[in-house]
């Protein structure tokens, strides 16, 4: 009888065992995941200037830049950001009719741990490249609106201030172009971005920054 108790009781003991270490190891893990969750996005509207260059300034004029990004970052030293842009720029040669231009692309950044810390501020440079594509719609001429691919490259830093950061960027746009009216051979053309954002890093990216600069006031205090 003695055996016979023990072969059932010691599985069941292990069971509960496992079970309340499984449980305990949850209740650990399980807001840090959540907090991983939840740092991950950062929001930031922005507002600039639009700059063709070369051929495609022959044809469009400098406007103003306006747009929002989303970033998601999968570790500290990696973001995803999807952004959206609209700028309305002019046609020197259709008269100077207004082009509506949608920007829409998705690309990859690689940051550098925040550096020139202050307590309360710091400055994460960034570096990134992307994919997407852009429409040309005119807004009152009678045509159809033309979609492109392109790419670009990015160069700019973070401002954190707290739970907000002020977004300077530089972006160097590569784009296929079609004639926008008639029919013609697509051609390459360049344009600029530079623009100014203001980041809520409340639900973005302030957690890791505040723990990299907390990390880094230690070292200093501990020399």
């Amino acid at each position: 009888m003695f055996i016979t108790h023990s072969s059932h009781t010691a599985p069941s003991t292990v069971r509960r065992s496992a079970a309340a270490a499984a449980l305990l190891v949850l209740g650990a893990v399980a807001p840090r995941l959540g907090a991983q969750a939840t740092n991950g996005f950062e929001l930031r509207p922005f507002v600039g200037a639009y700059i063709p260059t070369g051929d495609q300034r022959d044809l469009l004029k400098d406007a103003v830049l306006a747009g929002a990004q989303a970033s998601w970052r999968v570790i500290p030293a990696l973001a995803i950001t999807g952004t959206f842009a609209w700028s309305p720029s002019k046609d020197r040669i259709a008269g100077n009719q207004t082009l509506d231009i949608y920007q829409y692309d998705v690309g990859a950044e690689l940051r550098t741990p925040p550096g020139l810390d202050a307590g309360v501020a710091y400055v994460t440079p960034f570096v990134g490249l992307g994919l997407g594509g852009r429409t040309y719609d005119y807004r009152d001429l009678d045509a159809t609106s033309k979609t492109n691919f392109d790419g670009y490259g990015a160069l700019g830093a973070d401002f954190g201030f707290g739970p907000i950061a002020l977004r300077i960027e530089g972006r160097d746009y590569v784009s296929q172009f079609k004639p926008l009216t008639g029919s013609g051979p697509t051609s390459t053309r360049n344009d600029i971005g530079l623009a100014a954002g203001i980041g809520d890093r409340r639900s973005g990216s302030a957690g890791p920054c505040r723990a990299a600069c907390r990390s880094t006031r230690r070292r200093r205090a501990a020399h």
